[in-house]
Formats: C-alpha cells, structure tokens, sequence
C-alpha cells in the first residue's frame, strides 16, 4: 500500500485528511476526472431536432408533404433552417402553413441578413395563400411581422433554450365541442368573409423609388386589396418624389401610423399636397416636420392656402403628443394658426432653427395644450430681442410636468434670464436642462444654481460658458479661466448638498462646435 501526499491529489476534498487509496482506485479516479475535462472542452453535439430538420431540408418534396402532419414546435426551427439555407420553395410553403397567429419574420431579417430571393419567397407563401377560397386546415395566420424591433426573442424561445411562449403566437386554444341541436327550417348562411391578413412594416423612404422587396409587397397588397392591409407603425420620408409618396400612401392603412417623420426640403405647396394623407393619420401620435421652405414665386393668397390646408389636418389628429418643427419658414406670426388647431394637449413640443416673433411666443405661453409639457425645445429660436415675460409664463405654466428643457442657442442674455429664474425654480420634475450658446455670466450662473438646488429630480445641467472665460471679443475661450470658474460651481453644490448633480460647460460660439474644438468640458 503506498501513501499518497494530499498535495498531490486534485481534488480540494481529497486534501482535507490523509487517506490510504489503493493504486487501481486511484488510477479510476484520474481516467473519471480525465473524461470529465474532455466532455467540457468539447462542443456540445448537435440536438436531434436540429439533425431532423436538416435531413428534412434536404428533400424538397418530402418537407412540404410533411408540413400536414409536422408538430407546431417543429416549425420554427424548420423554418429558421429553411430561411437560413435559402430554401425558397420550402419556406414558401411553410408561410401557407404556418401554425400561430403571428410570423415574426422581421426579426429573423434581422439575425440573418437575408437574399432578396428567400424574403420574397416569404411574401410569394402569403400571396398564393391569399388567393385561396378555402385556406388551408392548419392555418392560423393573422398577422405577418416585418419590422426588426419586433418579437426579438421569439425564434430563441422555439430553439429549445427556453419554454415560455407569447399569447399573441400561441395557435388558439380548441374548444371543447358542443353538440348542436336542430332547428327546424332553418338553412346555413353564407360564410363571413376571411379576415384580412395584417403586414406589419416600418418604412424609410430614402430613395427615388421603393427597392425591389418593397415594390414585390407594394404589388402583393395592390392585387390582394381587401385579404392583406398593409399597416405601418412608423413612417420616415427623407427623399422621395411625392407621385411615389402618395403611390406608397394609397396602399397603407393611414390609420396605422403612430410616428411620423418626413424630413425632407419641400416646398409649401409639396407640403399642401400632403396634407390631406396626414388627416388620415388619425391614430399618429408624434409627427416631426423638417425643412419646408416657401417660394419666392408663390403669391400670398397661395401661401395662406396651403398653410390652412396644412393646419387644418391637425383638428383630426386627436391623439397627437409629440409635436417636432425644425426649420419651417411659415411659423413667423403663424403660430397660433398651428396651436389652436391641436385637438389635445401636447407632452412634447419642440420647435427648433425657426422664426418666431413676441406674439407667437406670447400665443405659445397662452394656448391651453402646452400646460401638460414635459418635453420643451426652443433650440435656435432667437430670443434675444423679445421680452422675456412669454418665456417666463410659457416654463411657469408647465412647471408642475416639465421634464426636458432645451434652451440651446437662443441668444439670451443676463437681463432675460434673471427674469426666467424664479419660473425654473419651480419645475419640480424637471431632470435635464441645457442652455448652451448663450452669453450668459458667471453671476447669472451662480444665481441658477442657487434658485434650481432645490430641485431634486434636477441630474444634468449644460450651460455655456461663462462670458468671463473669453480673453476678447472674438471669442478666445481661456481654458484656465474656465477651469477655475468650472471649479467655483463645482465647490457650490458640494457645499449646497448636491455633489452628485452634473454640470457641464460647452462654448456659445456655434465656430467652436462645428470645428470640434469644443465640446463637454474636461472640468466637471
């Protein structure tokens, strides 16, 4: 019998007393701890319904006749091999079969980057599918999911790592059968109508005309008008002719649309021409406007035209909360037009590189639907030869919901800013507010700080920096000036009990920021 050292042995149980281990238990023990390494280092061999559904694949004919009978938790794994491998028919097929309410195929888009030709085989399953009288007996289709965002982890819930399942995709639940009793006289009726199949898409038009996958499904909902409705959560128009605009129009349901973008330079009377589709959109809830110029040929009686054509839209858009205008021409001494055609009361305005005179801000801080802001934006807006009494009222009255406040590039000086502090004070919810580019001093700053410490939900402040920091007037920043008067705001709320508030400094000369020589200050 030989004694072993236990500084020898490898495992940490076997060191806690000395033992006698005869040489063949021992040597069993080293061969178990030896195959247990080699089974974790090794890849984990391919699971059987993997195997199956790759011999499946490699018989066309015999995978679609095989569909009647496949299991339903076959099918997503199949139908992710089928879609990977680019098997066309196969995946055709599966889409007319298809065992849930929903296929979120966007998201699979998403994972695998698709061919063209197996997307398109996909929506050729739907079509041929929707030209049936009697649909198939396993179909349970409703819904077909092309956005991306959508349904991420469905496809990794059917791969077997887990087991939770959606209501929305789960195939209904049979019912047990009740026994019909007999009537007399009385004759079947006409079977309801199919229920249209719903597409779920987002849409970016960029181009002057839609790619070749959304031109094949703008084709499929013109044909089957009635079987599909193309529905569209979110809608971007950055440049596009507006006859191909309003072609993509026709064939979604507009009453889909909750966000929309258009962000494109048209002219007035492009925008006049779009109005009437925004009306349609009467379930939109946020709409962002950029870049609409008017022409110096437009005669004014067509400009009123247009803008009321416009304007009118909004008295049909009883959900809208988010309201974003960027470089619109037509605001100045327009605005109340745009206000009191808003049928509720807006979480979100921002109205930012535009025009506005003292009346429209005085009209703003009157209206009733901006009492109930949480998000206000006035970034570029010149302020500095206005009164800044509407300022004042417009922060005071959406005080008590007030969250976000952009004030960037304004103009505003000292005098107009001291006027607005005791509104700030009382934004009780407020979390972030920046005031970037504009010429403000170190005093005024001292001052803001002292009226918002009181405001606890108040996290980060971006303000310019201070008109003490510049060595001339052509705006030299002195980088030690602004450390040092960084370091005496810094001292300030340490000794006001809020270290953790965040105060950034950033350059009021737009210069600065476009040649990237100013951004976050160093200094906080």
């Amino acid at each position: 019998m030989e004694r072993y050292s236990p500084v020898s042995w490898p495992h940490p149980r076997l060191q806690e007393r000395w033992v006698d281990i005869p040489g063949t238990y021992w040597a069993a023990t080293l061969d178990s701890f030896r195959s247990r390494f080699i089974r974790m280092s090794m890849p984990a061999p391919p699971r059987l319904l993997d195997l199956a559904g790759q011999s499946l694949l490699r018989d066309q004919a015999s995978a679609i006749a095989a569909l009647e009978r496949l299991p339903m938790e076959l099918f997503p794994p199949l139908f992710t091999a089928a879609f990977t491998g680019r098997h066309s028919e196969t995946l055709k097929a599966m889409v007319q079969a298809w065992p849930f309410a929903c296929l979120p195929l966007g998201a699979l888009m998403k994972e695998q980057q698709p061919h063209q030709e197996t997307f398109q085989a996909a929506l050729a399953g739907l079509d041929v599918l929707l030209a049936q009288e009697v649909r198939p007996r396993r179909w349970k289709l409703q819904v077909l999911d092309l956005r991306k965002n959508a349904h991420q982890d469905f496809w990794t819930v059917w791969s077997g790592t887990r087991a939770s399942m959606y209501s929305l995709l789960d195939p209904e639940v049979p019912q047990p059968m009740k026994k019909r009793r007999k009537v007399e006289g009385c004759r079947p009726g006409p079977k309801p109508p199919l229920a249209p199949v719903e597409v779920l898409i987002d849409l970016c038009l960029k181009e002057r005309t839609p790619d070749e996958s959304l031109a094949y499904l703008i084709q499929i909902a013109q044909q089957r008008k009635g079987m599909m409705h193309l529905c569209c959560k979110k809608l971007k128009i950055f440049a596009m002719p507006m006859q191909n605009i309003k072609k993509i129009l026709r064939i979604i349901q507009l009453d889909s649309i909750q966000d929309l973008e258009v962000n494109c330079t048209w002219k007035l009377s492009t925008l006049g021409k779009f109005a009437p589709h925004l009306g349609q959109m009467g379930n939109l809830r946020r709409l962002l406007l950029s870049h609409i110029h008017m022409s110096s040929h437009t005669t004014l009686a067509k400009e009123e035209q247009c803008i009321s054509q416009f304007t009118a839209q909004f008295l049909r858009l009883h959900h809208l909360e988010e309201l974003y205008l960027d470089s619109i021409s037509f605001l100045e001494n327009r605005l109340d037009q745009v206000l009191r055609c808003l049928m509720t009361p807006l979480e979100t305005l921002s109205i930012t590189n535009c025009l506005l005179s003292e009346s429209d801000l005085t009209h703003l801080s009157q209206h009733l639907n901006v009492s109930q802001l949480k998000d206000l934006g006035l970034s570029g807006v010149s302020l500095t030869n206005m009164s800044p009494e509407p300022l004042q009222v417009l922060i005071e009255r959406a005080s008590a919901t007030l969250q976000d406040l952009d004030l960037d590039e304004c103009g505003i000086m000292d005098s107009q800013f001291t006027v607005i502090l005791p509104a700030l004070g009382h934004c009780s919810q407020l979390t972030t507010f920046s005031f970037c580019g504009n010429p403000i001093s170190m005093d005024v700053l001292e001052n803001l700080l002292r009226h918002t410490i009181g405001l606890r939900k108040l996290s980060h402040v971006l303000y310019p920096a201070p008109l003490e920091s510049y060595e001339d007037v052509r705006g030299t920043l002195h980088l030690g000036r602004l450390a040092h008067l960084h370091a005496r705001l810094k001292q300030m709320l340490q000794e006001l009990g809020r270290p953790g508030m965040v105060w950034f400094s950033a350059n009021p000369c737009p210069q600065f920021y476009k040649l990237g020589l100013v951004g976050e200050s160093p200094y906080q």
